[in-house]
């Protein structure tokens, strides 16, 4: 797509420009993550003609100038979708993470200028590249169920009226009485990649209300997310120095602080929720000159709320192990067809 658009701005059949930018290029799984090129024997075992690729090229560079209505303005970035939102969080340094909070949730990690490979159900990808320095790559996990979660309980179970209602419901009670919602709707994804597993809520007793299902609802969240950091932390020894966090899902107050208690970080919503279009305008301004370097761009960024880990250690250990034990609950539920 980004092809696509880049070489209709610039002209089309007539002299547009035919490039892609390295962190779309890596979702191909056409491009060599060492070499920053197209991958001859890849794209021979596919089936894809080189000749058809676009010329590989930095995130922030000018590739050529519009035409027509917007003649003469550089077009200057190209991004994919979650490394905009992790450049537009100004996650330039290593540990440093970014998770969008959404339908699904996509987070990715800064594991610096090598490509870390993942043992533990990650993706290796391009964080993103300015200009001619070198690629900085990063880990991503990616959570299927989130925000769709809680609008299960408005719209399939009747348990709310509006999704911010879920909030008011959790804080009504001091914990989850007991019970863990795994949301494996379609499977599980990071860590696990399980497509046979199903949703469960385990732990029920007589005392569990629904908002306690409601608390656990938003603790799936949080518990899915720690489990990709751990993860992250397995492949690349990297330890997370802070989560900023962008979607929907950020407005969740109580959310955002069972998030921090579990990863024991801190979390930070910014001031700009739109953070992949940021990142690409700040890409954008790099390589027009109109921001020097990246400690410009975090010195524009500002903070809208932060949240520290409260809660003790040995809670936090327990109530995990509560939620493994859940997740394996999840698994098998589907048995292959013969």
């Amino acid at each position: 797509m980004d092809s696509w658009v880049i070489w209709n701005l610039t002209g089309g059949v007539n002299g547009g420009v035919h490039v892609t930018d390295v962190t779309n290029a890596s979702r191909t799984m056409l491009m060599n993550l060492h070499t920053m090129s197209w991958d001859p024997k890849i794209c021979a075992s596919i089936g894809v003609p080189m000749s058809v690729l676009p010329e590989i090229r930095s995130s922030a560079e000018v590739y050529g100038e519009a035409t027509g209505d917007l003649a003469g303005l550089p077009v200057a970035s190209a991004l994919g979708d979650q490394q905009a939102a992790l450049f537009g969080q100004t996650c330039y340094e290593v540990g440093e993470a970014k998770s969008t909070y959404g339908t699904g949730t996509f987070l990715l990690m800064n594991t610096g200028h090598e490509p870390v490979n993942s043992y533990n159900g990650l993706l290796t990808t391009v964080g993103y590249r300015i200009g001619d320095q070198d690629p900085v790559f990063a880990l991503e996990g990616s959570i299927a169920v989130t925000g769709s979660l809680v609008q299960w309980m408005r719209d399939q179970m009747g348990m709310i009226n509006s999704a911010a209602e879920i909030e008011t419901l959790a804080s009504s009670v001091e914990d989850n009485g007991g019970a863990y919602f795994v949301p494996a709707f379609s499977g599980l994804f990071a860590p696990y990649w399980r497509s046979d597993a199903r949703g469960v809520i385990a732990g029920l007793t007589r005392y569990v209300t629904k908002a306690h299902l409601a608390r656990a609802v938003l603790e799936a969240t949080a518990w899915q997310t720690k489990e990709i950091v751990d993860a992250m932390h397995k492949d690349s020894d990297v330890d997370l120095t802070s989560l900023k966090v962008d979607g929907g899902m950020t407005a969740n107050n109580l959310l955002m602080q069972t998030i921090s208690d579990v990863l024991d970080a801190p979390v930070v919503r910014p001031m700009v929720a739109e953070t992949t279009c940021l990142g690409a305008a700040y890409a954008a301004g790099l390589a027009v000159g109109f921001w020097s370097d990246t400690d410009e761009l975090r010195a524009n960024w500002k903070r809208a709320a932060e949240w520290t880990p409260q809660m003790d250690a040995a809670v936090r250990d327990r109530e995990y192990n509560s939620w493994l034990k859940a997740v394996q609950r999840t698994m098998g539920w589907l048995e292959e067809e013969s």
